[in-house]
């Protein structure tokens, strides 16, 4: 399926599974499985579609791919739990001595 945009361009969603890209951003999202109420709100507005809730051990948590997040940020604004926040990832973090 494509979706046309007004801009005049064609994409396919989910582009992303097609090439990893999840280094293209210096952030990624990280879930607090404790605050997770597993509502999918975060699943159905990830633009990657990088984010998926699941069950183990009879708990239901977000999961975030980190092979094809990009560190947007859309799924931290819209979590109103307040379960998931960005965070620099270890490459661009500066240990001053």
């Amino acid at each position: 399926m494509k979706i046309k945009l007004n801009i005049g361009a064609i994409s396919e969603p989910l582009q992303s599974e097609n090439f990893k890209t999840g280094d293209w951003g210096t952030e990624w999202a990280v879930v607090d499985k404790e605050k997770c109420a597993a509502c999918k709100v975060c699943e159905q507005y990830c633009p990657e579609g990088c984010i998926e809730v699941v069950e183990l051990n009879e708990e239901k948590f977000a999961v975030v791919d980190y092979n094809y997040c990009k560190g947007c940020g859309v799924c931290a604004s819209v979590c109103k739990f307040e379960a998931i926040r960005m965070e620099l990832k270890e490459l661009f973090k500066i240990e001053v001595c």
